[in-house]
């Protein structure tokens, strides 16, 4: 088996796709590690901080971000064009490595030029797209925008294009990298990223796959919901709802849309009926003055072992989302036996059988929303993973990916 190296901005211990695929890669046998900048788990020899240097460059980057978005149309999310970043190419695991994985790196910790950098070692460089900013130029979800197919400018996330084009030119020099090394290979965990990457300019041609995100499965499971909502002080026989909401402002998240869904559901439940767990952050004034039916923070759930409990507690998931890649959170809920409910967009779709183990509701469509929601309580839906996203499934996907891009580097010409 090869040696990989997976390289990430922050580590940490819940929605870490990384680490779950790092450490599924060391149950198959694999030779694994992880080289992040920021973590909040312990350190081992197999996955190491790169270092303070770092942290101060991702600083001082993100302020130089920050003066290039201070106009920037937030209604279109995040805008990223890294400036300086820092070399890991020179670190042990890196050299040591005969697979690179590259995984969430934007926010100061890699620019274009440390990505140059690990192409230049010849390696299989193998970038997991998280979501769309690997593809246009600089967006991290282009909602309907497909300037990404042909070429960027005039980004609908700049008021006014100024001095500088700060797309345009982002997109000129990835579509250089790209164009540059035959040794970039590109994974989407969602059917619908595939089809996007498939249709960007930037990587027409390239080599693409489709590998979901991994899912622990010994840990996210099924519990008994009456001992469940014994331990979080919740009443057994409420219908409970959860959904995540650690920053309501958040434009991919679909907040305005949820909240009309549950004032829908007035005309079926009184407030004390229904119970809206909310994880993710803290005590939201905001939310609990809008939401019209009892509401329960959980707060900054640090460990998996809450996490599990909080998706046992529901009767029913609610993403909102109305731009996502591959959520892990419906993983995480299907996994323990919550049905989930959500907007048929991204990569939602591909873990969802609707009326099945869930709900795809009509694109922005709060009435739908509700409607699933209802749908799913009154015939006690129950979630469940879909047979090819097992762990065994997706594992292999990966060791025929790795097999593959280091054939063809054994058989190309030097």
């Amino acid at each position: 088996m090869p040696k990989v190296v997976h390289i990430q901005r922050s580590v940490i211990t819940t929605g870490r796709a990384p680490l779950r695929l790092h450490n599924a890669f060391l149950e198959a046998g694999i030779d694994s590690s992880i080289i992040s900048m920021e973590f909040d788990v312990n350190l081992t020899d197999r996955v190491i901080e790169i270092g303070r240097k770092a942290r101060l460059v991702s600083r001082l980057d993100e302020f130089l971000q920050s003066f290039i978005n201070r106009n920037v149309y937030k209604q279109f999310g995040i805008f990223s064009f890294p400036i300086l970043g820092s070399d890991v190419s020179t670190a042990e695991m890196v050299k040591n490595a005969d697979i690179i994985y590259i995984h969430w790196v934007q926010g100061g910790f890699m620019n274009l030029q440390s990505y140059k950098r690990l192409a230049r070692l010849g390696k299989p460089v193998i970038i997991f797209m998280h979501d769309m900013w690997t593809i246009t130029g600089g967006c991290h979800h282009s909602f309907d925008c497909e300037k990404y197919c042909t070429n960027c400018f005039k980004c609908q996330m700049f008021p006014r294009t100024g001095l500088f084009d700060w797309a345009s030119i982002e997109f000129r020099r990835k579509k250089k990298l790209y164009s540059m090394y035959e040794n970039f290979y590109f994974v989407s965990p969602s059917k619908w990223l595939l089809n996007c990457t498939q249709k960007s300019n930037l990587t027409l041609g390239k080599p693409v796959f489709n590998i979901p995100n991994i899912i622990d499965t010994g840990l996210y499971k099924k519990l008994d919901k009456k001992v469940v909502r014994y331990m979080l002080n919740l009443n057994e026989h409420d219908t409970v709802l959860s959904f995540g909401a650690e920053h309501i402002s958040n434009p991919y998240k679909g907040w305005p849309e949820l909240l009309k869904a549950m004032n829908l559901l007035t005309t079926r439940f009184s407030r004390e009926d229904l119970t809206i767990l909310v994880f993710g952050g803290g005590f939201n004034k905001k939310i609990a003055d809008s939401v019209p039916f009892k509401t329960m923070f959980t707060g900054y759930l640090k460990d998996e072992y809450s996490t599990v409990l909080v998706y046992n507690a529901a009767d029913v998931f609610v993403i909102p989302s109305l731009a996502d890649n591959f959520p892990t959170t419906v993983l995480e809920s299907q996994a323990c036996g919550t049905p989930v409910v959500g907007f048929n967009v991204g990569g939602i779709p591909d873990m969802i059988n609707h009326k099945e183990n869930g709900y795809l509701a009509a694109y922005k469509d709060a009435q739908d929303l509700a409607n699933g929601i209802l749908y799913c309580l009154d015939n006690k839906i129950t979630g469940g993973l879909l047979p090819e996203l097992g762990k065994s499934v997706l594992l292999k996907k990966h060791i025929d990916l790795m097999t593959a891009v280091t054939k063809q580097r054994d058989t190309s010409p030097l």
